[in-house]
């Protein structure tokens, strides 16, 4: 894992309440964070994610994800530096809005629960 991917996972996703899993095969592509429960992947990237040919793969991986029924939450590695919590809740709330069996928990609760 990179360094921000450690981050997100030993800050947050690990105690999760609904289980994450790290760097997950799901068809071809190995992704960074992935919820069966939720259907919902998360991705780290960095500054090579932004070169041309990286963009490309990115939007075939994401489409063929898509067509798999999962949603795709990509966040730039600065967005674990400059913006951890906004990084958490949108997680938390994406969670949420996939889980319809889950009573709404405010985030707050659950990050004080460890």
């Amino acid at each position: 894992m990179t360094e921000a991917e450690k981050i997100l996972w030993f800050r947050f996703l690990r105690e999760y309440p609904v289980r994450f899993s790290n760097q997950i095969l799901v068809g071809p592509y190995i992704v960074d964070f992935y919820c069966r429960k939720a259907r919902l992947s998360i991705e780290l990237d960095g500054s090579q994610h932004y070169e041309e040919h990286h963009r490309k793969y990115d939007e075939i991986r994401t489409t063929y994800l898509e067509m798999e029924g999962i949603k795709e939450l990509r966040f730039p590695n600065s967005y674990i530096w400059d913006n951890f919590e906004g990084v958490c809740e949108t997680i938390h709330q994406e969670v949420e809005r996939r889980r319809n069996d889950l009573w709404s928990i405010p985030l707050s609760e659950v990050r004080n629960k460890r």
